[in-house]
């Protein structure tokens, strides 16, 4: 089949444009598969996942998936990645996934509306940003990496204390809202120095990370990975 690489129990199904997952694709790769790659399509939907029961690994980034995601009860799964999705109730997944993935530790929502930070809003900061970590830990709490960043003592202390007021609000847009609203770029600079008519230098530090296979060339890269 055309796009689909299979290397021992590993299945990547990428850049193929499908909005759905071919059946053929669970059909024949659904019994053995333990890590499945199915980023940079157009997914709306997961039906015809429940195929493959013996997941440890998902990756589903750079999709369309939206608030009405459904995972099949996945016992495995440990690592999720939904990157750069259309994910805006944060409570609503978090719930889900406490429900159909008992064993994940591994999560990542970067690029998503409910994952807030200045990667996809200019009125995000730092302090929005801890807010939803301590918030996911709530909810998740075997979890040991989000986003890329290793879960703290500290971090994991905090959320049983404090996560149950942590509740990231799903933003509520109009349609003039959406239609008005100019397009945000991912950009790793700090705000000072977007202007294209400022020439002032800026030193800017970035904790995010994206991490995506075939991913559009923008890297953010921490001191310590250097």
């Amino acid at each position: 089949m055309a796009g689909l690489v299979v290397s021992g129990t590993q299945v990547s199904y990428v850049g193929q444009d499908c909005r759905e997952i071919p059946e053929h694709l669970g059909r024949d790769c659904g019994h053995f598969a333990k890590r499945l790659d199915l980023s940079f399509n157009l997914l709306r939907s997961l039906e015809g996942l429940s195929a493959f029961r013996s997941l440890e690994e998902l990756i589903l980034d750079n999709n369309q998936l939206g608030d009405d995601l459904v995972l099949p009860g996945l016992p495995r799964l440990h690592t999720l990645t939904l990157n750069k999705n259309r994910i805006t109730d944060l409570e609503y997944l978090l719930d889900h996934l406490a429900e159909v993935t008992p064993a994940l530790e591994y999560l990542s929502l970067l690029g998503n509306v409910a994952c807030p930070n200045e990667l996809v809003s200019l009125e995000k900061d730092e302090e929005d940003y801890k807010r939803y970590r301590c918030f996911v830990l709530y909810k998740l709490p075997n979890l040991k990496f989000l986003d890329a960043q290793k879960v703290t003592r500290q971090e994991r202390e905090e959320a049983l204390v404090r996560g149950a007021y942590m509740k990231v609000v799903k933003p509520k847009a109009s349609s003039e809202d959406v239609a008005g609203s100019p397009e945000l770029h991912y950009t790793p600079l700090p705000s000072a120095s977007r202007e294209l008519t400022s020439h002032q230098g800026v030193l800017g530090k970035c904790r995010y990370i994206y991490y995506g296979k075939n991913s559009e060339g923008n890297r953010f890269i921490r001191d310590d990975q250097l």
